[in-house]
C-alpha cells in the first residue's frame, strides 16, 4: 500500500469519532445526511465519514453558530462543489457575511434601547417603592 492510499485510510472514520471531534451527537450528523448537506459513505449499515465531509460539517457548524439558515448553508455548499477556484463563492460569502452583519447590528439596537426602557422603568419603581414606604 503506497503513502497515498495509507493517508486516504486514515482519513475514514465512523459516525461516533467524527461527532466526538467535531463536539457534537452522531444524530446532529444524521440530520444533516438527512438535509443532504454531508452524504458519507456506507459500509453496510455503518456512516464512514471522509476529509470532506468532516470539513463540510465544520463549515455547516460555522454558519449555524453565525446565523444562517440550512438553505444558505447548502446554497454555498454547492457553490464551493461547483467552482473549482473558489471565487464566485468568496464572493457570496462576502455579501452574506456584510448583511447578517447589518442584521446583527439592527438587533443590537433593538435590545440597547430594550435594555435602556427596562432600567428607566425598575428605577421608577424602586423610587415609587420609596415613596410608598
Amino acid at each position: 500500500m503506497d503513502g497515498g492510499q495509507m493517508e486516504d485510510r486514515q482519513e475514514l472514520r465512523g459516525i461516533q469519532e467524527v461527532a466526538d471531534s467535531l463536539g457534537i451527537t452522531p444524530r446532529t450528523l444524521r440530520f444533516y445526511e438527512d438535509k443532504g448537506l454531508i452524504d458519507p459513505h456506507r459500509v453496510g449499515n455503518s456512516r464512514i465519514y471522509t476529509k470532506r465531509d468532516t470539513a463540510r460539517m465544520q463549515l455547516i457548524l460555522r454558519g449555524k453558530r453565525l446565523g444562517f439558515s440550512l438553505k444558505e448553508i447548502q446554497e454555498f455548499l454547492d457553490l464551493y462543489d461547483a467552482d473549482p477556484g473558489h471565487l464566485e463563492q468568496m464572493r457570496v460569502l462576502a455579501e452574506r457575511c456584510r448583511a447578517r452583519t447589518e442584521e446583527l447590528q439592527a438587533q443590537r439596537e433593538a435590545l440597547d434601547l430594550t435594555l435602556d426602557e427596562l432600567a428607566a422603568m425598575a428605577r421608577q419603581a424602586c423610587e415609587r417603592i420609596e415613596q410608598l414606604s
